[in-house]
């Protein structure tokens, strides 16, 4: 430990040994020292309405311990609205890096409300500065910066904040890592990469500096407007827990979220208002997705979906990986193992079978100045869209084709070119007819080793393109077989003197030379792949706009998710299109769905999914998300792949997708497996209306899809820390068996009345942990919530086309106050803006339900029938519509206390059922 006289005296020799040794800067400098740094004062306070403003002033000799602290900032509050605070902090007289408005868009701020009226207060001090979040109802300290300087020099950053002791914090993605955060000197860092095998404890594909934190007193939330490197610590060493930013680059830009003190989805509802709403997703979606990175050729993939046919497995949409292209070129399809005549009769078969298709978009286009035939390249070219090296030319990265060129997102051109090649290549005519987009590497990932002096030598070692490993298929093979002819020819080598002769963009002088230190900053943050620009595009490539990769590297994979929906949407105007995203940044929900990248088959990856899912279903604003089920890298096993069937059926993103170095694992391989996708997606089914109403909510108002369990129970600490049950929608719960081999699970019930949802019988929670017994390898255990009215559908189908022509059935489950509730919203399922929708409510009450509403959208179908569970005796009078019904149109289970009331009535108007 230092003394503060000590840490005072030693600051002057650590700021001349760094200004001595730039080039050896620690990153990881003792807390102490950075403590005791002067921080700022206060100054030209002025308030006006519910808007601050201030000068922030060097409260001494500053600690310049990784540059020169600023010796102004501007400081600006704005409370936005009784739930948000807006908290802004930069140079006053240089201009810095923010994220751009075109990448998130700010919500309206026009308006500020009073102080008064918020249900959060900014309180602060003026010398030293210091600032705290206060929730005046309970007189609660939600952030506060006491005792911590402020450090702001040009490319570090650092606020820090104490907690409470051991708080409940979630978020901060994208991450391999409990849901709820383990405080013991934990460090995210937050710097997009390839991160195969989604390694726990390092920073992965996407870059969401949010939380929330909850208490028993109330739920809130942070949010770090912020794109640059950073590394987020938390630590409960030699003191109070701490939460502490530590950023490279920007400004510090904060929204504090008021949240609520008794439902803690308010606060992901008020986190949307900020980032923008979730997309709509088609219908069809929530369908089963198969995949793999190995297809050898086209009649590989359409033995898979055969095989799925016979096995009696929905299978919704087939996906093909990069193995289609030619030399792994984006925007081709080769012609000896995947020609486009026999793709396209692929995508019409499934097409008239009411399946979809979807296949990868890598953004990284092939350097091919050479190629005349290659003419992807050449229109971008043309319209001058990638993205720049440091001395002008087109920067030069290593992918699956070799040496390639990257879309530079920010350039106005880039929308008309992204446009274009989609147009062309899945024209629903001459090209593949798409029904989806599938975006990968897009942090961006370049292979080429640092320095990367040489991406063509690079290439050659590297055996990139990688050649074909088996012979081609007769192209005229019937549609299901594969025959074996040819093998693929080999790519042309392009020289690096074409690379040294690419013309320099004009970009303006003053930014090629940033006197920063963009590749090597003095604060390293704990990007686990290395340096700043290791496996990604260089950090001092240059966008059209001037803006370099050092600042908007973590932008990359929205920007290229919002432009690929812009993209479809121009394909199919009007038509809801699914895009699956690798890379995410705050607000990608918006545009996009994601899945968690790379994962390997282990038990592990299999338990850690449900908290991967959960950061970006409930905390995130991504609802559409799901693991690899099964497994990407690595072997499956049997037992695994059966347990990762059934909990991936309420993933919201329901995908089998593994890689070439492993083992088949399509559902159909095993028996036992089959069974268990059967059994699952039966019941995920039957479900789609009720989860659908789900996402048109989330869509609405941002209210998340899926639920931890503290959402419901947020007062109950023995639920906190849950991550391997959830619920899904508002009323499922969730709880897999999680361990290998084992056919029990002990699962967490709160103290409230659930269902079984195979039986339907009542299940008394006492808030306690119990044991489910003799759970085999093809079920799962699922409750229902008391307190809810699900529409299920009445059974199953092979398509989720012919699924919306199946009847009806209301699950009506009483709490301990003997009401339910619920919801229902339909329409064509892919429209934007529907021409009709129906949306209705359901309510029960005194032994009454009423399902009333809007029946605007023409459903076809009608209310097979509907149960009441926990009912204790036989009704007498049964009233369906003002009319009493006889004996034979109801039964009632005295085992389960199920009261089942046949209906058939179409489901086109106001239903009314009542029984005493």
């Amino acid at each position: 430990m230092f003394s503060f006289l000590e840490i005072r005296q030693n600051l002057g020799y650590f700021s001349l040994w760094t200004a001595l040794l730039p080039s050896s800067l620690p990153t990881h400098v003792p807390q102490p020292v950075l403590d005791a740094c002067p921080g700022y004062h206060a100054t030209n306070i002025s308030w006006d309405s519910g808007r601050l403003t201030a000068e922030l002033l060097l409260a001494g000799q500053g600690c310049n311990i990784f540059g020169e602290d600023r010796r102004s900032l501007a400081l600006t509050v704005v409370y936005e609205t009784n739930e948000r605070i807006h908290m802004k902090i930069s140079d006053s007289y240089a201009d810095r890096y923010e994220v751009p408005e075109s990448v998130l868009p700010r919500p309206d701020a026009s308006a500020p409300v009073s102080p008064d009226s918020a249900a959060i207060r900014f309180n602060f001090t003026t010398s030293p500065f210091s600032f705290s979040i206060v929730r005046p109802s309970t007189d609660e300290v939600l952030f506060s910066t006491a005792s911590f300087p402020l450090i702001f020099e040009p490319q570090y950053l650092r606020l820090k904040t104490i907690l409470p002791d051991k708080p409940n914090i979630y978020g901060f993605g994208e991450h391999t890592n409990p849901f709820r955060l383990p405080p013991d000197n934990l460090t995210l860092t937050l710097w997009s990469r390839d991160s195969y095998g989604i390694p726990p404890g390092t920073n992965l594909y996407g870059n969401h500096p949010v939380y929330f934190e909850h208490r028993t007193t109330g739920t809130h939330g942070v949010f770090f407007l912020n794109s640059n490197g950073m590394d987020i610590k938390l630590s409960n060493a030699d003191g109070p827990t701490t939460l502490e930013y530590n950023a490279i680059g920007g400004v510090l830009d904060f929204y504090f979220l008021a949240g609520s003190e008794t439902d803690p989805s308010a606060v992901a509802r008020q986190y949307a208002e900020v980032v923008g709403l979730p997309a709509e997703v088609p219908f069809w979606s929530f369908g089963l997705h198969q995949c793999r990175f190995a297809y050898k050729d086209f009649a590989d993939v359409a033995d898979v979906i055969s095989k799925y046919a016979a096995a009696n497995i929905p299978l919704e949409t087939m996906w093909t990986d990069i193995d289609y292209m030619d030399r792994r070129r984006i925007f081709t399809v080769d012609p000896e193992y995947f020609p486009l005549n026999r793709m396209r009769e692929i995508v019409d078969f499934l097409h008239s079978h009411d399946q979809r298709f979807v296949l990868m978009t890598d953004p990284a286009v092939p350097f091919a100045p050479g190629d005349l035939d290659y003419a992807p390249y050449h229109r971008g070219k043309d319209l001058n869209v990638y993205l720049k090296a440091a001395n002008g030319s087109d920067f030069i990265g290593l992918v699956w084709p070799g040496a390639t060129v990257y879309p530079d997102w920010f350039n106005p051109n880039t929308t008309e070119y992204w446009n274009n090649e989609f147009k062309i290549f899945y024209d629903p005519e001459t090209g593949i007819d798409i029904d989806g987009a599938w975006i990968d590497m897009n942090e961006p990932s370049n292979f080429c080793n640092l320095p990367c002096h040489d991406p063509f030598q690079q290439a050659i070692e590297q055996n990139l393109p990688p050649p074909k490993s088996h012979p081609a298929p007769d192209p005229n093979a019937p549609i299901f077989q594969n025959i074996s002819t040819t093998v693929l020819e080999s790519r042309d080598v392009i020289s690096e003197a074409v690379f040294a002769v690419q013309p320099a963009a004009d970009i303006p002088p003053e930014v090629l030379r940033r006197p920063d230190d963009i590749l090597s900053p003095p604060y390293a943050i704990n990007n686990a792949a290395g340096p700043l620009s290791a496996k990604t595009a260089l950090s001092n490539a240059v966008h059209a706009n001037g803006l370099s990769e050092y600042d908007t590297h973590n932008l990359y994979g929205t920007m290229m998710s919002s432009a690929t929906r812009k993209a479809m949407l121009a394909r199919r105007p009007g038509k809801r299109p699914l895009i699956i995203t690798r890379s995410t940044f705050a607000g990608a929900g918006a545009h996009v769905g994601k899945w968690l990248g790379d994962n390997l088959s282990t038990w592990e990856q299999y338990r850690f999914s449900i908290a991967g899912m959960l950061n970006f279903a409930t905390v995130f604003q991504v609802p559409m998300v799901g693991s690899d089920i099964c497994g990407f890298g690595g072997d499956t096993t049997e037992i695994l792949c059966a347990r990762w069937a059934m909990l991936g059926a309420f993933y919201p993103f329901m995908r089998n997708h593994n890689n070439d170095a492993s083992i088949s694992q399509e559902f159909y391989i095993w028996d036992l497996v089959a069974d268990a996708a059967r059994n699952a997606i039966n019941i995920r089914y039957r479900l789609l209306d009720y989860f659908y109403t789900a996402f048109h909510q989330a869509h609405l108002d941002g209210t998340p899809v899926l639920h931890p369990l503290w959402f419901k129970y947020p007062k109950d600490t023995d639920t906190f820390a849950i991550d391997l049950q959830f619920f899904f929608g508002d009323s499922i719960l969730v709880s897999p068996v999680t361990e290998e081999n084992s056919t029990s699970v002990d699962i967490y019930l709160p103290n409230d009345i659930f269902y079984d949802f195979i039986s339907l019988a009542p299940v008394e929670g006492t808030g306690s942990t119990v044991t489910i017994d003799n759970v085999d390898f093809t079920t799962i255990p699922l409750h229902i919530k008391g307190g809810a009215v699900l529409p299920l559908r009445v059974e199953s189908a092979a398509t989720t086309t012919a699924l919306r022509k199946k009847d009806l059935e209301f699950i009506v489950a009483p709490g301990r106050d003997n009401n339910a509730s619920g919801k229902l919203y339909m329409d064509d399922g892919e429209s934007i803006k529907p021409d009709e929708i129906t949306s209705v409510g359901m309510t029960f009450k005194e032994g009454r339900l009423d399902v009333t509403g809007v029946f605007g959208f023409a459903t076809g179908v009608s209310v097979a029938r509907v149960k009441f569970l926990n009912i204790r005796n036989p009704p007498q009078i049964v009233n369906v519509n003002g009319a009493i019904v006889g004996t034979r149109a109801y039964t009632y289970d005295a085992v389960n206390k199920v009261l089942d009331v046949r209906i058939g009535a179409a489901f086109d108007g106001n239903l009314t059922i009542e029984f005493s």
